[in-house]
Order: C-alpha cells, then sequence, then structure tokens
C-alpha cells in the first residue's frame, strides 16, 4: 500500500477530516492490557486461583521465615550462658541499644517523611531506585547527604559527650566475616521489605508506616548488635569510623551486606507485584464495604450478559441502591400533620422520570404548612377571649354572602393515605376585609371558609 499523499482523500467524521490511525505497538498493547487487567476486577478463573495460591503460600513461607528468625536470633541472645568463649553479655544494655535505634528511626521517620521521605540510608535509597519508586539521581544525591549526616551525628556526639567515642560496629567473637556479611543481608532485607510494603505503597495504613519501620529496625538490632553491631546502613558504620579515624578490614561488609539485602528485598518485592499480590486478599485495602457494587462491564460480558450503559453512567463506579419511596411510619397531632417519616428525599427522588413524585411531595408540603398558618390564626384570633365567646364562636357559622355563619376556626384538614388534602378550595379574609379566594385545580370543590389573617 502506497502513503497517503497531498491528493489522497481522509475519512471524514461529523465534517472534520479524522487524522489516520497510529497502529499501537506490541508494548502499547501490553501496557494496555496489563492496566485494564489492574483497573477492573478479574473474573476469577482457574489459572487465576491456583495462581493466588501460590502467591499466598510463598507469602506464608517467607513472612514465616523472617519472624522466626529474627524471633530465635534474639532468644539465642538472650540465652547466651556465661561460660562462652566471649565475655559475659549484658542482654539489658542490648535491649537499650535495639530500643534507641528503633524509637529514634521511627520518630525521625514520621517527621521527615513529608520532607524527603525519610530513609536516613544509602542501602534504602538504593532499593527504592531499584523498584522505581525514587530516580537514580535523586537516590546519588540522597545518599552523599546520608554519609555525611552520619558523619556529623558521630562529630556531635564525640564533641558534646565525655570520654572516647563507643558506637562503632564490630563484629563478635566465634563469627566469620561471611557469617557477618550473610547476617548483615537478611536484616537489611527485612528492614526493607518493611518500608516497601508499608510506605512506598500508598494505602490505608501508609501514615503509620513509620511505625512499623522503627519496630522492624528494633527487632533487627535485637539479633544484630550483639554479632555485627547492627549496622544495616553504611552511613552509620562509616560516621564513626571517619570520625575516630579507624576502619576494620571487614569494614567492605556493612556496605555490601546491607546492599545485598536492599537487592534482595527489592527482588522479592517485584516478584509479587508481578504476580499481582493484591488480588490475593482484595478486602485489605476496601475503602468502604458497605456501598453495593454495579456490576461492571467485564462482569456482565464474562457472565454472558449484553452491557448496558445510559445517561452517560459509568460501569465501574459504585452506585448506592436507589433508596425506597418516603411512607409515613407514625402519624401524631393536627390529624397527622407532624408525620414521622424516612429520611429526606435523595438523588434517586430527584431524577427526572421522578418529576412527579416529587410535585406531589412538595403538594403535600404545601398542603401542610396551609393547615399550619390555619391553626395559627385560630389561636391568634381568639387568644384573650373567654371560654364563653369561644364557644359562641365554634357554633357560629359564616358563609361568604353572609346568610349563615359558622365557627372561624377551620375545619381540619384531612390527609388522606395517599398524602392529596380532601379541602381544596380556601379563603383567607380579615376580620374587616372581604375574603380573598385562591382555589386548587385538584379534588372536587368545597364550600370556601373564611379564616383570620394570621399575626406572628
Amino acid at each position: 500500500m502506497s502513503k497517503p499523499t497531498s491528493n489522497t482523500v481522509l475519512p471524514v467524521h461529523n465534517g472534520d477530516i479524522a487524522p489516520p490511525p497510529i497502529p499501537p505497538t506490541r508494548r502499547h498493547r501490553f501496557a494496555q492490557r496489563r492496566k485494564e487487567r489492574q483497573a477492573q476486577p478479574q473474573h476469577l478463573t482457574k489459572r487465576t486461583e491456583w495462581k493466588n495460591h501460590f502467591v499466598a503460600a510463598v507469602g506464608e513461607f517467607v513472612g514465616t521465615t523472617l519472624f522466626l528468625l529474627f524471633a530465635f536470633g534474639g532468644t539465642n541472645v538472650a540465652n547466651i550462658p556465661s561460660v562462652s568463649i566471649t565475655s559475659d553479655v549484658n542482654t539489658s544494655q542490648l535491649l537499650y541499644i535495639s530500643l534507641c535505634f528503633g524509637f529514634s528511626l521511627a520518630v525521625n521517620a514520621w517527621v521527615f517523611f513529608r520532607v524527603s521521605g525519610g530513609l536516613f540510608n544509602p542501602a534504602v535509597s538504593l532499593g527504592l531506585a531499584l523498584v522505581g519508586a525514587i530516580t537514580p539521581i535523586r537516590a546519588a544525591i540522597l545518599t552523599v547527604a546520608q554519609i555525611l549526616g552520619g558523619i556529623t551525628g558521630a562529630a556531635i556526639i564525640q564533641a558534646v559527650l565525655p570520654g572516647t567515642l563507643n558506637v562503632r560496629t564490630t563484629k563478635a567473637g566465634g563469627i566469620s566475616t561471611a557469617q557477618a556479611l550473610f547476617l548483615e543481608m537478611f536484616l537489611t532485607s527485612m528492614l526493607m521489605l518493611t518500608i516497601l510494603l508499608l510506605a512506598a505503597e500508598k494505602h490505608k495504613a501508609t501514615f503509620l508506616a513509620p511505625i512499623g519501620i522503627g519496630l522492624a529496625l528494633f527487632i533487627a538490632e535485637l539479633v544484630g548488635v550483639y554479632y555485627t553491631g547492627g549496622s544495616l546502613n553504611p552511613a552509620r558504620s562509616f560516621g564513626p569510623d571517619v570520625v575516630l579515624h579507624e576502619f576494620a578490614s571487614y569494614h567492605w561488609i556493612y556496605w555490601l551486606g546491607p546492599a545485598l539485602g536492599a537487592m534482595l528485598a527489592a527482588g522479592f518485592y517485584k516478584f509479587i507485584k508481578f504476580m499481582q499480590y493484591e488480588t490475593v486478599t482484595p478486602d485489605q485495602d476496601a475503602a468502604d464495604t458497605s456501598t453495593p457494587m454495579v456490576p461492571t462491564t467485564s462482569d456482565k460480558l464474562a457472565k454472558g450478559e449484553k452491557p448496558s450503559l445510559s445517561r452517560g453512567q459509568s460501569s465501574t463506579r459504585p452506585i448506592p441502591a436507589p433508596a425506597a419511596p418516603i411512607v409515613p411510619v407514625n402519624q401524631v397531632g393536627l390529624d397527622g400533620l407532624f408525620a414521622q417519616e424516612d429520611p429526606a428525599s435523595t438523588a434517586f427522588d430527584l431524577r427526572p422520570d421522578r418529576h412527579g413524585v416529587t410535585t406531589e411531595r412538595l403538594d403535600e408540603i404545601e398542603d401542610k404548612l396551609d393547615i399550619i398558618l390555619a391553626h395559627l390564626g385560630h389561636v391568634s384570633s381568639v387568644a384573650g377571649k373567654s371560654a364563653q365567646a369561644i364557644a359562641e364562636l365554634d357554633r357560629s357559622v359564616i358563609h361568604p354572602k353572609g346568610e349563615s355563619r359558622r365557627s372561624r376556626v377551620p375545619a381540619p384538614r384531612h390527609v388522606s393515605l395517599d398524602g392529596s388534602p380532601t379541602m381544596h378550595r380556601l379563603s383567607l379574609q380579615d376580620e374587616t376585609d372581604e375574603a380573598t379566594e385562591y382555589e386548587r385545580d385538584s379534588g372536587e370543590l368545597d364550600a370556601p371558609i373564611a379564616l383570620g389573617r394570621p399575626r406572628f
């Protein structure tokens, strides 16, 4: 097919020349299908069901492994016998150190979370860059700032506290360099995974992420403080060594170990994201489970139904069920005037096809207001009169032509069950003026009744 020239006639749509369609690329089609799968609920198939089982099993395995790893590690440190080849271990001291690191991270991460993200760790910056949460340039800049912050913090403590700075990370006797490296890797992976699932992803518990991150560092320190000093952070180990001008031969493990841990956590996070772990327990982040959901187009197509849209209604937007019509429950006072009803009209009652119902409701409200004004006029006209005058007034009849007199009190306007009044013609008349009549168009016409003008 030859390329369109200047004389080529292009398709015309609504008077405008439509541009030639651009064929989507393979990457574009794949991204579009993935976006549609994430945006709309999937119809559970056997393949999806088994995939969810697999992801749940992997998550339980990794979660249980990490949980028991740190639980057993902390218990082992606390149960070190005094006859060990190393010196006696003061577990209260280790607990104090762990609490200091955990609470300090939780507080500062909460404070700076909205400023810079509250990372404070080059390994965390690396992990976030690997998953695409931050750009590589931002990660490099934050890494430099974090290393400088570690040096500054160690220098301040060296200056303001007496004695020699004693916060370096060192290995304990009996542990090899390889063991210390992998221990640092696993401890950092726990911290990094906590940050990815609590802070990097936005959900209902994101504002509580600093607490979870601080607790993750706390339990990691309980295990690592005795064996490796519990670094998990290159800036934490590099700062004191720079201030004291003293570097151990195995100092590199405090750089490589946390970096490997960040990569391990980032790889596992990318794996569960690729497997769409959100579909395993979809109710975890549900904002509101009380609002019924209208079936979407994909649900209808999966069930073989024909989707239908009307009035521009979206097929994926949750729509509340229509409210039931307002029905009087209990009529009390003034012949049902103050009827106890359901809540006021909803958007369902205000739809265009409900115009007749809305008009009837407004007519009913107007009739009840007329009754209120009539009763207020009666009370105003008879106020201050004796009981005998009131009785005489009740026995009198007033005719518009003056032929007979009846009570100035209007006959009670009874409201039928369907809400329509039985008296549709009413006259308002002052004590000295003639009655000014108005009539309603519905129902039968009754004899007009003269009323006293309400006085407020």
